[in-house]
């Protein structure tokens, strides 16, 4: 909804809509307790305790179960309301900033589901600890590891995702340790699916590094699940026999791999061939497996005094004469998992770097070191010995320091418990301590992007308050979700900008004082410092939008208006000169939601309109003046206005840059041409020029939307191509004969020297510098053929 208002206009129209959108929010968001409380999570939970403490609740406080109360629908709102707002990322960090202050563009919490949604469909697979329930920030970090994975991409409101869930489980069970099994919640999780290009559910899909993901579409029983997911399972299980078994086990000790070998002989079970690939699975990169049959080699098998089936370990070094010497370990169990773990705990501990090595080690190798505190620290689990072999390729070497042993090179590290850090091959100088989950996958994912990002861990002995160079410090506490994950983001984007920006992280639990110098009252909050400069991010947690920060800082899209330059660039415009202004106040909390979005807008209009901002804290008496109310306040001032106070006042409810570019581009004039059957026949098909056409109907909503777009193009492409509109409403014939079969439909119409075909060449984007960049790689194309066909006849 707009409407063109003169300055004394305005005030008539500015009070009715703001009063009902106020109303609305205040029945949807007032609660009288901190939402953690409501659900009786911690500030820390994750997303998967944040469920299950909701599912909780939402069963015993349903109003399908208490109908007798009359407060039952409200109370449940309160709860629905909180969860919906700290399972969103995005939200829950401004939520956890502003409180419920800066959520009040948001309408999430005004709907639920029945009861028996709740009981039977939601979470599905929460309380299955071998099945990982995998969210936005940890899919890429999982399916990356190096592992193999196999996930469950499903919707809560499918039946046969739910019929395939019993099935799942048991899948998971037997396969547990083999095969990462992941579920997805889609219905939680809709721009992870919708990247992914889940468009159906329940899909199944298998991920490994170096392998493009591969969709899973045979039957769903379990034998078929696992026959299917076994196939790329790499390892593989050796025969053994006289001529390879002495040469085996005695290159173990160069290589540092041992031998798990199953020896079968009449007597007694012997492991079956699938038990034997699941411990090659489980043990890739630890321990070879491999197996022998007595009935062949039965000499061997006496010399070894193998009289009936068994499974022995052989470590690196065994000695075969002397197998008791040798600490040969003979294991009588049948059950993989079993067997696993008996292994891994024989297998050696990590290397033990010493105080006076340390500075040495680090500064010639990349290395993740444990840190513990005394030999009877067990924070570490025996999969962790899976880090050498996944890290290999990456030259990570893994070892362990004792902070007992000398606690002032911890405390110059910062390191005031059991945790673990890289360090990149500079030294003590240069590392970051790991703050995610203490789980395989997420300790070899931080590894990798660590190493090779630029992003360094800050106390007060380098934080950079008197350094030339720019910085950018994220302030952040280690049991804060969205802390966690905006860190693997800050690593893509520092090595985008290497050279040009430093990234550091402060851990304001361990930093308080230097945290609150900053005024840091929330986390995360992240900050550039360029010498006197500082800025705050409040943009979403992706590298993307934090690169769009930084160019933005470098060539800001926005002016800051002040009312003196108001007067002159705004009030005082050129005649065809177009200006968006907000007027805003810095302590709003949705000024601050909208502020990224302003910035993305005016990159996305730069060149058409010019955007600016005014800060009404800071000049309160001109807003007053201008008859600003409320906030944020957005207005457009048109071209060719006689009036200099005329203007568009904006009262969409999405303040997004898309919606906002769209609603500002339908004021400028309009470059394309309106096209009749007789013109779309004399200029387009028989005409000399180049056109693209947009096809589209009035009623068409996806037309509409596409309407601004189009201009766009058409001012991308102007002196080059010509841009032309056909209503298939009103002129059905015309769009029926160039074969229109949905709308909008955008088609090319090259003059290549004779008259033009009606059909055209169909272009399938919606984006207007997709289409322009498609359409001058054509133009050149044509260009050189026309070249090369010259050169021939010459």
């Amino acid at each position: 909804m707009e409407f063109l208002a003169s300055k004394g206009d305005y005030i008539r129209y500015f009070k009715r809509p703001i009063f009902l959108v106020l109303v609305c929010v205040i029945v949807l968001v007032c609660t009288d307790q901190d939402y953690y409380s409501l659900l009786g999570v911690s500030k820390e939970a994750s997303s998967r305790e944040i469920r299950q403490a909701f599912k909780k609740l939402a069963l015993k406080l349903h109003p399908d179960k208490n109908q007798n109360d009359p407060n039952a629908h409200e109370n449940f709102l309160k709860i629905n309301r909180a969860y919906e707002v700290l399972k969103d990322e995005d939200l829950r960090k401004k939520y956890d900033k502003y409180g419920e202050k800066g959520l009040e563009d948001q309408q999430q919490g005004g709907r639920y589901e029945s009861w028996h949604f709740y009981r039977y469909d939601f979470g599905i697979y929460d309380d299955d600890p071998e099945i990982i329930t995998l969210d936005r920030g940890e899919f890429d970090a999982a399916v990356n590891s190096g592992e193999l994975w196999f996930v469950n991409f499903y919707s809560p409101r499918c039946s046969h995702c739910h019929d395939l869930a019993p099935t799942w489980r048991e899948f998971a069970k037997e396969l547990d340790g083999v095969i990462r099994i992941g579920a997805v919640n889609c219905g939680d999780n809709r721009m992870l699916c919708r990247i992914k290009g889940i468009n159906s559910y329940p899909s199944l899909y298998v991920f490994k590094t170096g392998m493009q993901p591969v969709k899973y579409y045979g039957d769903r029983s379990k034998e078929s699940l696992k026959n299917f997911a076994m196939q790329y399972v790499t390892s593989i299980v050796t025969e053994l026999w006289a001529g390879n078994f002495v040469n085996a086990i005695e290159t173990s000790f160069a290589s540092g791999v041992g031998w798990l070998i199953t020896f079968c002989a009449e007597r007694g079970d012997c492991l079956s061939y699938q038990t034997r690939l699941k411990l090659a699975g489980m043990l890739e990169g630890l321990v070879n497996v491999g197996w022998m049959d007595c009935g062949t080699q039965g000499e061997l098998c006496d010399n070894l005094d193998v009289s009936s089936s068994t499974t022995a370990y052989f470590p690196p070094g065994a000695t075969i004469n002397n197998k008791e010497k040798g600490g040969v370990l003979f294991l009588n169990s049948l059950d993989a998992r079993e067997i696993y773990q008996e292994v891994m705990q024989h297998l050696p501990d990590f290397e033990i770097i010493s105080a006076a090595s340390l500075e040495d080690r680090l500064a010639h190798h990349r290395w993740l070191l444990f840190f513990q505190f005394g030999e009877g620290d067990k924070s570490n689990v025996q999969e962790f010995k899976k880090l050498k072999f996944l890290l290999k390729d990456e030259h990570i070497q893994v070892g362990k320091f004792d902070c007992l042993s000398s606690p002032t090179i911890c405390n110059k590290l910062y390191v005031y418990q059991p945790c673990l850090a890289v360090f990149k091959g500079k030294g003590t100088g240069d590392y970051e301590i790991h703050h995610g989950k203490k789980i395989l996958y997420d300790i070899v994912a931080f590894a990798k992007e660590s190493v090779n990002s630029h992003v360094i861990t800050l106390g007060p002995q380098n934080f950079p308050d008197k350094d030339k160079e720019p910085w950018l410090v994220d302030f952040f506490a280690p049991w804060c979700p969205p802390c966690r994950a905006l860190l693997p983001e800050l690593r893509k984007a520092s090595k985008h900008l290497y050279g040009q920006l430093k990234f550091g992280t402060l851990d304001c639990t361990v930093h308080e004082g230097l945290c609150n110098m900053h005024n840091i009252r929330a986390y995360p909050t992240t900050v550039v410092f360029n010498q006197s400069d500082v800025h705050e991010y409040e943009g979403h947690h992706s590298a993307e939008q934090i690169l769009e920060f930084i160019e933005d800082l470098r060539n800001p899209s926005v002016v800051s208006l002040t009312p003196e330059t108001f007067a002159e660039l705004v009030q005082r415009r050129k005649r065809e000169e177009i200006w968006m202004v907000d007027f805003y106040a810095p302590w709003c909390g949705p000024c601050q939601a909208l502020m990224p979005e302003w910035k993305k807008m005016a990159r996305m209009l730069n060149g058409l309109i010019s955007v600016g901002s005014v800060d009404c804290q800071k000049y309160y008496s001109f807003c007053h003046q201008e008859s600003v109310r409320g906030y944020p306040e957005i207005r457009l001032f048109p071209q060719k206005s006689n009036m200099a106070h005329q203007y568009y006042s904006y009262n969409g409810w999405h303040r997004d840059a898309y919606s906002l570019r769209g609603w500002a581009l339908g004021y400028l004039p309009q470059v394309s041409v309106d096209l009749t059957p007789q013109s779309f026949t004399e200029q387009v098909l028989n005409g000399k020029d180049h056109w693209v056409i947009d096809f589209y109907a009035p009623w068409c909503g996806p037309c509409q939307n596409f309407a601004p777009e189009f201009e766009m193009l058409a001012r991308a492409v102007k002196g080059k191509v010509k841009a032309g509109k056909v209503d298939c409403q009103a002129y059905g014939h015309t769009c029926q004969t160039a074969d229109i079969r949905a709308y909008p439909t955008v088609k090319f119409y090259p003059y290549q020297g004779t008259k033009k075909s009606v059909l055209g060449e169909y272009i399938d984007s919606r984006d207007a510098k997709g289409i322009a960049d498609l359409l001058n790689e054509k133009l050149e194309a044509m260009e050189n053929k026309g070249k090369r066909k010259k050169s021939r006849n010459k």
